[in-house]
Order: C-alpha cells, then sequence, then structure tokens
C-alpha cells in the first residue's frame, strides 16, 4: 500500500513539475487579470463613444420582438432581445483578441521568424565552410600528388617533405634526401 501512495503522490509531482502546466497556470491568471483590463476599456472607453450615439449602457439597448417591452410590477412584459449585451460581448472579445494579437502573438512570431533565419543561415554558413574544407584539401592532395610525380622504388610511401618552389629535400620539415639516410 506504502508503494502506491508512493507512485501516486511521484505521479501528481511530475504531472505538477511538467512544464505545460505550469504554462497553463500562469496564462490563466494573466487571462483573468486581462480580462479586468478589457472589460474596463469596454465599460470606460467604448461604451460612453457609443453612448454618444444613444444610451451610455451599451449593455441596456434591447428590442421587442412580442407585445411592447413595458415594465410593469419589476417585470419586463413581451419577449425582450438584448442585443446590447451580445454586441458589448463582442466587442470585448474583438478587443482582447486585437491585444492579444497585436501585443503578444505578432510579436513573438516576428521573433521566432528571425530566431530561425538565424539558424538557417548559421547551417548554410557551415555547409559552405565544410564544402569548401573537403574542396580545399582535395585540391591539395591533388597539387601534392602532381608534385610528387612518379616515384618508383622502395621510398615510394614515404614524404618527400617538398615545397611548391623548392627543390627536392630543401624545404621545411624535409630530412635532406629522398627517405634514405646515409651509413657512416
Amino acid at each position: 500500500m506504502a508503494e502506491k501512495k508512493e507512485s501516486l503522490l511521484g505521479g501528481f509531482k511530475a504531472f505538477l513539475m511538467r512544464g505545460n502546466v505550469i504554462d497553463l497556470a500562469v496564462a490563466v491568471v494573466i487571462g483573468a487579470a486581462f480580462t479586468n483590463i478589457v472589460n474596463s476599456v469596454v465599460k470606460g472607453i467604448i461604451n460612453p463613444v457609443v453612448g454618444a450615439f444613444g444610451t451610455k449602457d451599451l449593455e441596456s439597448y434591447s428590442s421587442c420582438i412580442k407585445d411592447t417591452c413595458a415594465v410593469v410590477d419589476g417585470e419586463v412584459q413581451g419577449i425582450q432581445i438584448q442585443w446590447g449585451l451580445v454586441l458589448s460581448a463582442v466587442l470585448s472579445f474583438l478587443i482582447t483578441a486585437a491585444v492579444v494579437y497585436f501585443l503578444m502573438v505578432l510579436p513573438m512570431a516576428k521573433i521566432l521568424a528571425k530566431r530561425a533565419a538565424h539558424e538557417k543561415a548559421k547551417e548554410g554558413v557551415e555547409e559552405v565552410m565544410e564544402i569548401s574544407e573537403l574542396e580545399v584539401l582535395k585540391e591539395i592532395r591533388d597539387h601534392l600528388v602532381a608534385q610528387r610525380g612518379p616515384v618508383a622504388g622502395p621510398a615510394s610511401g614515404t614524404a618527400s617533405g617538398t615545397n611548391p618552389g623548392s627543390g627536392p629535400g630543401t624545404g621545411p620539415g624535409s630530412a635532406g634526401g629522398s627517405g634514405t639516410h646515409p651509413t657512416p
């Protein structure tokens, strides 16, 4: 029973420590705070602007589809459609979506695009460097083979240590001969 309890607690701990759970919790908290800001903008700015053309309270706009919408004893008579509530909610949604897009999504997309372009350019340079290194090494090999010419005899597997433009055995790193040492 203790093992099962430990595994349950271990699983719960692993669940809580996953990155997406923490990101989701942060998003919910920020979203709740952001909702208050958007609602304040709608009620403090949008509603008064709309109120310049009608009533100040956007949510009070309504229409009756049956009978007259008269208030009798605190009750509304007739069938009332409160389209002002819907309009207020739609405006809140559009403002929220615009702020999220222009202040969060668009800048992040630009940053990610720049990072991806930088990484792609970096990889392209590495590939070019690898190819050019290989080409340079091939050219050096071909040049050395052309300099050496046909070599016959037992010393054919040894390097002569010559440099371009210098005579045989006179360049740096040469042993002073063709690979054989004189014996006294």
